[in-house]
């Protein structure tokens, strides 16, 4: 059995996979890492940290995980000037897309904290991407930096104003529409440059993306659990 484990910058997501299966499932806290460790039966496990981590908390634990960096056996080639700065996340959410669609061109929006744009080409080579603030950033943003602006924090996923009525839906249009047509923005551009493509939605507020049905991407996947896949594929690849 094994124990993918993805830590990012504003909570944990873990899973056990039985072979190339998914069996369980769940979030918690990045404080939770050595419970959710001793919690589970598992024999190989895999870590990708983002966000902060205690590993000394798991004790001898620790050496039982493989920590995935640049340097990882991956099942796929990376191109990218400056690989020992490649956030894990987005190492994982690319090994990901290349499980789920082998052989095609694949662009992984990862909408978390941050949203990152990842690329994959049809030959299985990472090519880069983009990183721009997520949507929670640009609410506590708008706050944060003037003077009477509320700050948005009960935000239903099925939102789609265009047109606000009042400073909050105002706030509520400018985020989430910027935010939507930035993504059909690199989704488009990428088609026109590389043609046949699959779009890959993930991260943990992809459902305020999807959900209202107002996201105009042809050949787009809502894939919640993308990285944690990544992970298991790596895990298996660098299998002693």
């Amino acid at each position: 059995m094994n124990l993918a484990i993805d830590i990012g910058n504003t909570r944990m997501k873990w899973a056990l996979f039985d072979g190339g299966r998914m069996s369980d499932h769940g979030t918690a806290e990045a404080s939770q890492l050595a419970e959710v460790c001793r919690s589970h039966d598992w024999q190989r496990g895999i870590l990708c940290a983002t966000g902060a981590c205690d590993l000394d908390s798991l004790g001898s634990m620790a050496g039982a995980l493989h920590i995935l960096s640049s340097r990882s056996r991956l099942p796929i080639a990376i191109d990218y000037a400056t690989p020992g700065t490649l956030g894990p996340d987005r190492i994982a959410a690319a090994c990901g897309a290349w499980k789920a669609f082998p052989g095609r061109n694949s662009l992984v929006i990862d909408a978390g904290t941050c949203i990152t744009i990842d690329f994959v080409d049809n030959t299985g080579t990472y090519r880069g991407g983009a990183i721009l603030p997520g949507i929670t950033m640009k609410f506590r943003a708008l706050h944060t930096f003037t003077a009477k602006l509320p700050l948005i924090d009960n935000i239903d996923a099925d939102t789609a104003i265009l047109t606000g009525r009042s400073t909050d839906e105002s706030i509520l249009a400018g985020v989430l529409s910027a935010t939507r047509f930035a993504v059909e923005g690199f989704a488009a551009r990428y088609a026109k440059e590389h043609g046949d493509m699959q779009v890959i939605l993930t991260g943990g507020d992809a459902g305020r993306l999807w959900g209202s049905g107002q996201l105009h991407i042809p050949s787009c996947s809502l894939c919640p659990w993308l990285v944690l896949d990544g992970l298991n594929e790596i895990l298996n690849a660098n299998e002693e």
